[in-house]
């Protein structure tokens, strides 16, 4: 992992999305698709995203991304 590409902002709204995604599994429809907020949550709390490094996507500022 070569550092931090996900900003504050962004972890915060995968957190959220992560949130209610889980949800999903328990209220409402209650279907299992809403596991896959497993995968922003684990973005957020690790502060990376693969796919960002990918495309060259970077959604924190060079000072808190160890740049």
């Amino acid at each position: 992992m070569a550092g931090k590409n996900v900003g504050t902002m962004d972890q915060i709204i995968r957190i959220v999305i992560g949130g209610v995604l889980i949800a999903l599994v328990y209220v409402g429809p209650r279907t299992s698709w809403g596991w896959i907020g497993i995968v922003p949550l684990v973005t957020a709390i690790v502060s990376w995203c693969p796919l960002y490094r990918v495309f060259g996507l970077r959604t924190c500022k060079a000072s808190k991304c160890g740049r």
